[in-house]
């Protein structure tokens, strides 16, 4: 009894299993990759948080407790957790149309964002419903991905520009950016240009020169890592030098220094009625994103994770974001990478990360009042722009034209309608694509290849038939969708065929019957019967076997079950030259 205790107490508090073997070379591993990402985060965090309309600091609370929590509950050893720019831009999506953006209302509708998505993703942990992700498909989700990062790019423009502009959809983006160019601070764009320049050259010429003027490759790594935070001081220290803010140079201005506040999310129904359907987007996408992550990184080392236990971690991260001045985070490809690579080896250097960011709070924050928004917006458009992928268009139309159908349409959405109209969209396309599938599954007449005991698709491979016999193969389990899909195609075979006295239908595919396609089985057998037509059945599996046996099914059938094809094939081979039907094996 304890023993079992012990062990559900450890499955929920994965920190029991790794932090046993803990020792002074983890230890050192999992700092080293926490001083890394620490400094990739502190301007990474700052410019997510403008992203999604928030103060900055906001960028930086949100990056402690949620980190420290998900060390505790998550289940993976390398998953850095915090503020990601689609789901900052979802967040200003969903508030923005509540509240204006700096006000008490924006961000109390933020953190209960937050809050709202945490109790989802823990309530889909407990209840094992982590599959429900897989509703998404990965190429829509790539499209969104794209078209998400396409929007955000645009819509930090404005900072770099210095130009006034606003809108959800990449169409209001460029028409407002197109109203304002006359308004354009030069300065700022002397600014940000540069800044965006340098930190896409740091991102892949830094390491490669550092190593060639004789540098370690590990050492080289670090410093290249560091490079976006040398851009961030280098413009910091110019807006300072020159007073740039008051040339029209936007600056972070004043960050609070200190501890995060302790927050509380509003349990307002009509607040929550508004953001319900946001809450669970946001948790979706930022669900299937980490743990897609997760699961990459694991398997290099040969680990596993638990995506029941990740839903779990991932929404007391954020639960605990609502109630510390956070917003809605999920795991980080760019920063979990950096982690990994690293050589963090377990959640503890997310928790040495989350120190780190505050004592960069308690410090560092009054530094940044000339911090310019130009260089934030910089650090954001090269970290989105790694996101688009148009390639996936590419291989979907060469692969399959429903999934390159579906990603065209996410990618057209999103950019025309809005990151929520276009995921929900691509959630829906990914369930009518999967029915439309499934509801015509592949059906195939199949006859046996010479000399051995295999059936084969009679289209594809020279094999022997009987005239007098149809054998049918269905490639996909049957349900509600494709029930009469089945029945018609069966009718209209037979009614080819006038001298069929037996139909076998082959189900090696076959993994779920439900209640809808039993009585179209039983409508097939009862219609058969009715032309003196035998249906039999052949290779069900056995939990569809067990269940069938709950019907009375087995009843009425005209024909019988085989354990196989051949066996099928051989005895009613015989019962049609006068022998007796032996008893079939089910």
């Amino acid at each position: 009894m304890k023993t079992g205790l012990r062990n559900a107490v450890a499955k929920r508090l994965p920190i029991l299993e790794w932090s046993r073997d803990y020792g002074r070379a983890t230890f050192g591993s999992d700092m080293l990759a926490a001083v890394i990402v620490t400094i990739m985060l502190i301007p990474q965090s700052l410019a997510y948080a403008l992203l999604a309309g928030l103060p900055a600091e906001m960028g930086i609370y949100a990056s402690i407790a949620p980190i420290i929590l998900y060390a505790i509950f998550g289940t993976s050893r390398a998953l850095a957790v915090g503020p990601v720019a689609v789901v900052s831009l979802m967040t200003a999506a969903a508030v923005g149309n509540l509240a204006e953006q700096g006000t008490p209302e924006y961000i109390t509708a933020a953190i209960t964002l937050a809050f709202m998505s945490g109790a989802f993703l823990v309530a889909l942990g407990l209840f094992r419903l982590g599959f429900l992700a897989n509703f998404l498909s990965h190429p829509v989700i790539a499209g969104f991905i794209t078209a998400s990062g396409i929007i955000i790019a645009a819509s930090q423009l404005k900072h770099i520009l210095g130009v006034p502009a606003s809108g959800h959809t990449l169409v209001e983006l460029v028409a407002s950016l197109w109203e304002n160019l006359s308004q354009i601070n030069w300065i700022t764009v002397a600014i940000g240009v540069p800044a965006a320049a340098a930190l896409f050259w740091v991102r892949k010429g830094l390491k490669p020169l550092l190593i060639a003027w004789g540098l370690g490759p590990r050492l080289a790594d670090v410093l290249s890592k560091a490079g976006p935070v040398a851009v961030v001081a280098i413009t910091t220290l110019i807006a300072w030098l020159f007073s740039l803010d008051e040339m029209g140079v936007k600056t972070v201005g004043t960050v609070p220094q200190g501890l995060p506040p302790l927050t509380a999310p509003s349990f307002s129904p009509d607040l929550w009625a508004s953001l319900i359907g946001s809450a669970v987007l946001i948790s979706i996408i930022g669900f299937v994103e980490s743990v897609s992550v997760a699961q990459t990184l694991a398997a290099k080392k040969r680990q596993r994770i638990d995506p029941d236990q990740e839903l779990i971690g991932l929404g007391m991260a954020n639960i605990g974001g609502a109630f510390s001045g956070g917003y809605p985070v999920t795991g980080g490809f760019a920063r979990s990478v950096v982690n990994f690579d690293a050589g963090a080896a377990t959640p503890a250097a997310g928790a040495f990360t989350a120190i780190g960011l505050l004592l960069a709070s308690l410090f560092l924050t009054p530094l940044l009042y000339y911090l310019p928004q130009a260089t934030l917006a910089a650090t954001i458009i090269v970290a989105v722009l790694s996101l688009v992928d148009f390639s996936i268009l590419r291989k979907t139309w060469t692969y399959s034209r429903a999934d390159f159908a579906a990603v065209s349409a996410t990618i057209l959405a999103t950019l025309g309608l809005g990151v929520e109209i276009g995921v929900t969209i691509g959630v829906a396309l990914s369930v009518l694509i999967h029915l439309y599938r499934t509801s015509k599954p592949h059906m195939a007449v199949v006859g046996q290849v010479p000399g051995t005991e295999h059936y084969r698709n009679v289209r594809r491979h020279e094999v022997m038939t009987d005239e007098n016999i149809l054998a049918v193969r269905v490639d996909e389990s049957l349900y509600f969708a494709n029930a009469r899909y089945l029945e018609d195609r069966i009718y209209d075979m037979v009614a080819a065929r006038p001298a069929v006295t037996d139909v076998i239908l082959m189900c090696p595919a076959v993994n779920e019957i439900d209640m809808s396609a039993l009585e179209s089985l039983e409508a097939i057998n009862d219609r058969l019967k009715a032309l003196d037509v035998r249906f039999h059945l052949s290779e069900i599996k056995g939990p569809v076997m067990d269940r069938l046996r709950r019907s009375n099914f087995f009843h009425h059938l005209t024909g019988k079950v085989f354990l196989s094809q051949h066996q099928a094939m051989t005895a009613i081979k015989r019962q049609n030259v006068a022998e007796p039907l032996p008893v079939s094996a089910e």
